[in-house]
């Protein structure tokens, strides 16, 4: 039997494109004879379809799509992911569901028993769980067709459910197992994935095949990798990282070669690729083309606007650079020699005049009072407001450049340098910001090392430095990682060896700072707990303020 899997990026609600790149693979399928094509989870739709599920409109495209791809499934069985009707008044109106198609039949349709609600995942808001479990039969073989997260409760040890899945298919005999997919990235979930199927596979003894997306759909990146797994818990194969893919697998051939081809992995270049795909789908899936950025002369716009021509084209970056009085002569200097080398167009535009403008207005009001960070968030929204003013003439949308670190303590001023319609490392703590630089000079020096070695500022007073303000990166990230990923109070923090008082502060600034990143752009999400749709904190919460 031949099993092919489509690894495929799909657009939420543009069901025209999806069944269209659905069907294509089907035909594709079909002239190299294979017996099966496994699509993804919810693949008609796209994922996460979110509140799109409560229009009935919506469900009506769905089942379209489903009739065009049964019509379309002569001479082959086909898999794929929908969302369907429960036909019980009692519970939720809809499963997420796994259709297995052939010669134009539905001869199986599979709902979802685990239905993931946390993180960035919040199915049981719209789905009914599964309670039946079938194999299929299907030219000789019996196949046991899960989805997702019902392959994630082995042994019924999950805390989060009361079942699994796989106890009750494999009392039927399955040949083989085939989950269809819409699993996230963050950098360490490949990881997590392979580690998943080889524990099934070795509790079940039997081969797995698993298709995911690839694709950004807003802040949420899929990265593929899609595998086959041997029943010996071995990677048969594993599909490339962030870009489409299509495979076939002879399942002799997966029995009988007991084969380990498991790729390596390397964190930054999972963010650094990830990002770029992140960047490149946001705007071909809301039909933008061109972006525009404030180039400081730090390293955070530098890495910004880097990822932005590798996901756009040089001829689609447009970079601003606004020196003030208080920014160095260096900094110009280095943003000019790294928009030369990319290629892009720049323009420089002093806003000096400008800030003392607003000053002089301001001065019946401000009288002698002293210069405060006042002063320093007038220069980072008259940088915005030139950004929003070229963005609204010329179409290019702004890429927010704030870093995680900076995110998390407030660093950072609203409808200033906080503006954008993506924040494109909002995700990316500045350690890692300093690794990415790295490895995009791995090769060659494409953001000057001077912008590398130089200590951080914000140049909006003189000889400001951001270690005025901030611990040293390397402690406040240690630290805001054991609070925001593996949600740590401040006990167990400084049970670690944290100053006591430097913890408080920080998880301070940490709450207090909650309403600034409510209003700001989606971050592209890398890592297990990213600002935004997976993180859901009370913006008025008393805890450590």
């Amino acid at each position: 039997m031949k099993i092919a899997l489509a690894q495929l990026n799909y657009h939420i609600g543009n069901f025209d494109e999806n069944v269209s790149k659905i069907i294509d693979h089907i035909k594709k399928t079909k002239a190299d004879q294979v017996d099966i094509v496994c699509f993804g989870e919810l693949a008609v739709c796209g994922y996460p379809p979110r509140d799109f599920l409560e229009f009935s409109d919506f469900i009506r495209k769905c089942d379209a799509a489903i009739e065009k791809i049964r019509q379309a499934s002569q001479g082959i069985a086909v898999v794929v992911g929908a969302p369907t009707l429960n036909p019980v008044p009692e519970g939720k109106d809809l499963y997420n569901s796994a259709y297995f198609i052939a010669d134009q039949e539905i001869l199986y349709v599979q709902h979802k028993a685990l239905l993931p609600t946390y993180d960035i995942f919040d199915e049981y808001r719209y789905f009914e769980p599964g309670s039946e479990f079938q194999v299929v039969d299907y030219k000789g073989k019996k196949i046991a067709l899960t989805v997702c997260e019902d392959i994630w409760n082995i042994g019924n040890e999950n805390p989060l459910y009361v079942t699994c899945p796989l106890d009750h298919l494999i009392e039927q005999k399955p040949d083989f197992v085939i989950n269809v997919s819409a699993s996230p990235f963050d950098y360490d979930h490949a990881e997590d994935r392979i580690e998943i199927l080889k524990e099934n596979a070795l509790r079940y003894n039997v081969p797995l095949f698993y298709v995911n997306h690839v694709g950004a759909q807003t802040e949420v990146i899929f990265d593929g990798g899609s595998i086959v797994m041997s029943a010996s818990g071995n990677v048969y194969e594993e599909m490339a990282y962030f870009e489409e893919a299509y495979a076939i697998y002879d399942l002799d051939s997966v029995i009988a070669e007991d084969q380990s081809l498991e790729q390596p992995k390397d964190k930054i270049k999972e963010i650094h690729d990830g990002l770029v795909l992140g960047v490149k789908d946001y705007f071909g899936k809301l039909g933008f083309s061109k972006a525009i950025i404030g180039l400081s002369g730090g390293i955070d716009s530098a890495i910004t606007t880097v990822l932005a021509v590798e996901a756009l084209g040089a001829d689609n970056v447009r970079v601003i650079l606004m020196p003030s009085q208080f920014s160095s002569q260096h900094s110009v200097d280095d943003s000019v020699k790294l928009s030369e080398t990319l290629g892009i167009h720049y323009d420089i535009i002093n806003i000096e005049e400008i800030y003392k403008t607003y000053m002089h207005k301001l001065e019946p009001i401000f009288g002698n009072l002293p210069f405060n960070v006042t002063e320093e968030n007038l220069q980072a929204r008259a940088r915005g407001m030139l950004l929003m003013a070229v963005s609204n003439k010329f179409g290019n949308i702004v890429l927010n450049t704030s870093n995680k670190s900076e995110a998390a303590v407030g660093y950072g001023t609203l409808y200033g340098d906080m503006c954008g319609g993506l924040s494109v490392i909002g995700d990316v703590y500045k350690t890692e910001v300093y690794e990415l630089a790295h490895y995009i000079n791995r090769n060659s020096e494409i953001i000057p090392n001077h912008i590398i070695t130089k200590p951080p500022s914000a140049e909006l007073r003189p000889n400001q430095k951001d270690s005025d303000s901030l611990p040293d990166y390397d402690i406040l990230d240690e630290i805001l990682k054991l609070y925001i990923e593996e949600r740590q109070g401040p006990d167990e923090i400084i049970a670690k060896g944290h100053d006591p008082a430097l913890v408080k502060r920080i998880l301070r600034l940490v709450n207090i700072n909650e309403f600034k990143r409510y209003q700001t752009a989606p971050a592209l999400r890398v890592s297990s707990k990213a600002f935004g749709m997976g993180r859901r904190m009370p913006i008025v919460g008393k805890y450590l303020s």
